[in-house]
């Protein structure tokens, strides 16, 4: 190595005569043999201070200095640099502003860093120089970071079984090398394991060109759990989809796929998993399907103890239809398995059409739709009445074939329960026929409709909240319920809700039979505001109504449900 070929720091040290010409090459000859940095060898070898050496570089150069001491790392932009680029160039990425990334180097004039940092971050760059050893340090301790975040989990007494052969896993060499990588699977357990305890209903992978973040719904609310290295994105989704049967070559098309995770001998957990081609990688949202919700219970959804009499009698009786309504996350799903388990008995066939099946119930005949091979909600019903049925479930009603076939069925002597995608209850009614059914095959064939919401549950941190009387009335609430009986109550955070005041959730519900003066109304073609007035004579409580009652007894928040009832 010549001078010409010494790094500028190198050349502003002999021109000051802190080093010969001579010193100065073979400083630089013994670094990259070693792969350490000038500076670092220059320290080690000279004995110079790194405070002396960054204040020289710093003053020669131009260049701010600063102490890195003075700094607090959980502040550090997170994914921008490559681990690899941050460890061979020596250099930390600082603090962005808008297009502009500042970074810390203990050698201003290694332009080969600043290049490749341009490069990977498409960002105009600031130099700021700082301590070798503390830079030192600081580069340590993400490296460490980063890898610990894979390495040092511990192994979690967890067996991930695969619904079909392991063929996927053990295909070409390449593929097996890059997803049988302990340390991914462990870090995947543990983010699978930690959104089973917390509750979560969804996990989300997504990759960002700066970044890459994990996100939990918990409650109906995303939070960020974890950004690891932007590097083992692929590496994630590629294990997500072995296990989960995908095509991990095809990265273009959307693909749906399930596993399932073995807890104990008693308990298994099954994910529905869901892959989308994004800019920047696949983005894939596991949704967690835990047969124990269907199984918990009508007391632990949330009916009033009237409308949960309502609900029993109408599912019991020999035929007819009963519709749940809601948008979608709304637990419509899981009401429905409540009713079909109480309903799964040796003496009675059911038979389910899904898409997909999300929760599997022992003794119940389940059936994935599949458009693709001509097998869709019609077809399903069509073959299920050749089965000799008791009980029918259908996923959702979408169209005027599906939605006849199921009333046909419900007037022949079967018991059919659906979902619809509707506000409330009777606007559930004008939908079917605006879907083209018959006033009159509705009349015969509905007997009940439930709408419902999931509401967030105050955590038992909460506290009691004074509301002014006019904003009482204004959500909703009567003169006589405001006699001073009871005091609503605010979320305030604790360590068990994670500081959000909520913990988990309960249900909100219309249930609305469908009664003789109903069935008169639908005879006449009359509308939703029709059955909605005839159904508040009865004494139907909106769902607003319903939710006020749920404030009323402290179990959530007049703001929460303000939030999930929009009247």
């Amino acid at each position: 190595m010549t001078n010409a070929n010494l790094s500028g720091l190198a050349r502003a040290l002999i021109n000051e005569k802190w080093l010969t010409e001579a010193e100065a090459v073979a400083l630089a000859q013994q670094a990259v043999s070693i792969g350490e940095g000038f500076v670092t060898q220059l320290i080690s070898v000279k004995k110079f201070k790194p405070a002396v050496v960054a204040e020289f570089a710093a003053a020669q150069f131009g260049v701010p200095y600063f102490d890195l001491a003075a700094l607090d790392h959980d502040v550090l932009p997170k994914g921008l640099l490559d681990t690899k680029l941050i460890t061979r160039r020596r250099v930390m990425a600082l603090y962005q502003r808008g297009n502009r990334l500042s970074i810390a180097v203990s050698d201003p004039t290694n332009m080969q860093a600043v290049d490749e940092v341009k490069f990977q971050t498409n960002l105009g760059v600031d130099i700021v120089v700082v301590e070798d050893d503390k830079l030192g340090k600081l580069i340590e301790q993400f490296s460490e970071s980063s890898v610990s975040v894979l390495d040092n989990l511990g192994d979690e007494d967890i067996n991930l079984e695969f619904t079909d052969d392991d063929a996927l896993a053990k295909g070409d060499d390449a593929a097996g090398a890059e997803i049988d990588d302990a340390p991914i699977v462990r870090y995947l357990q543990k983010i699978l394991l930690d959104a089973i305890n917390a509750g979560v209903s969804d996990i989300h992978f997504e990759p960002f060109e700066k970044f890459y973040r994990i996100r939990y719904r918990l409650d109906g609310i995303l939070y960020e759990v974890a950004q690891p290295p932007i590097a083992i994105k692929d590496k994630i989704s590629s294990r997500i989809k072995v296990i989960s049967k995908l095509d991990i070559a095809e990265k273009r098309v959307p693909q749906d796929g399930r596993m399932k995770l073995v807890l104990s001998k008693n308990r298994a957990i099954d994910f529905r998993v869901s892959s989308l081609p994004t800019l920047y990688g696949e983005k894939i949202v596991m949704r967690i399907l835990d047969p124990a919700s269907a199984q918990m219970g009508i007391d632990a959804l949330g009916y009033d103890p009237d409308q949960r009499e309502i609900l029993l009698n109408a599912v019991q009786r020999p035929y007819g239809m009963v519709l749940v309504t809601g948008p979608t996350g709304s637990g419509k799903t899981v009401s429905l398995y409540t009713c079909l388990n109480i309903l799964n008995k040796p003496g009675v066939n059911i038979s389910t059409a899904e898409d997909p099946a999300e929760i599997n119930l022992p003794g119940i005949n389940q059936v994935n739709v599949n458009d693709k091979a001509g097998l869709n909600f019609s077809n399903a019903l069509r073959a299920f009445l050749r089965q000799d049925p008791d009980i029918i479930m259908v996923g959702e009603i979408r169209d005027l074939e599906t939605a006849d076939i199921a009333i046909k069925a419900a007037q022949t002597g079967h018991m059919v329960l659906s979902t619809l995608h509707t506000n409330d209850a009777p606007t559930t009614l004008t939908r079917l026929m605006n879907m083209g059914v018959a006033p009159f095959n509705i009349a015969s064939s509905v007997i009940l409709i439930t709408a419902q919401r999931l509401a967030r549950r105050l955590c038992s941190c909460k506290q009691a909240k004074a509301i002014p009387r006019e904003a009482l009335l204004r959500a909703g609430f009567k003169e006589a319920d405001l006699d001073g009986s009871w005091q609503p109550y605010h979320p305030v955070g604790c360590e068990i809700c994670k500081n959000t005041g909520y913990k988990g959730r309960v249900g909100i519900y219309q249930v609305m039979p469908i009664t003789d003066e109903m069935t008169r109304i639908i005879m006449k073609n009359g509308n939703a505001i029709d059955i909605a007035d005839q159904a508040r004579r009865e004494g139907v409580r909106t769902l607003r109504e319903a939710g006020l009652i749920k404030v009323r007894s402290g179990q959530t928040s007049l703001e929460e449900i303000e939030a999930v009832t929009n009247e």
